[in-house]
């Protein structure tokens, strides 16, 4: 078949990503309108449109779910990906941010924003009944030790997990104090 491109065609975005595809779900799922009031503080008021914090979360959000660590390879892969492109809200014939952009826009937010807005989501996505399950994992950067493999055993913290998160920042913190 010789491929002939249409000048005009009618075509919903919509209409092309089916009622059970993950992104449409999370999408009917997570409200991420609370953004603008948790971000707010961190935008000024005159000068360019920066991205949209909510586009910017989502983009985050697929970046973890598709497993894709470069913000120019998430850009790539959104802009070819119709369900991804749905979830953000963003048309087919719509420049997505630049990859620089979603850089810059990470580096603004501090810590906390992050792990508020995760929590959010992830209690959506769990009242929605997304997730479920009885144990939480928290995923962290490999650093080398030095142990014997005999010696491993597994550790439960015996605290929430708010307070078991402040004593691992305090113990990081200090760690890095001692790098410089």
């Amino acid at each position: 078949k010789d491929y002939q491109e249409k000048l005009f065609a009618q075509f919903q975005l919509s209409e092309r990503v089916p009622k059970g595809n993950f992104y449409r779900r999370l999408n009917e799922v997570v409200d991420l309108d609370f953004l603008y009031g948790l971000t707010r503080s961190y935008y000024g008021s005159s000068g360019q449109k920066s991205i949209d914090p909510v586009v910017f979360f989502k983009l985050c959000l697929v970046g973890y779910l598709e497993n894709i660590i470069s913000d120019r390879q998430l850009i790539q892969h959104s802009s070819m990906r119709l369900d991804i492109l749905y979830f953000l809200g963003y048309d087919i014939d719509e420049e997505l941010p630049w990859h620089s952009t979603i850089s810059r826009t990470r580096q603004l937010y501090p810590e906390p924003v992050f792990e508020e807005v995760f929590t959010k989501v992830l209690s959506m996505c769990v009242e929605r009944g997304m997730v479920s399950g009885h144990t939480q994992a928290i995923d962290s950067a490999p650093v080398k030790a030095n142990a014997s493999m005999d010696s491993l055993e597994l550790k439960v913290p015996k605290e929430d997990l708010e307070t078991h998160l402040h004593q691992i920042r305090h113990i990081s913190s200090m760690d890095k104090k001692k790098l410089r």
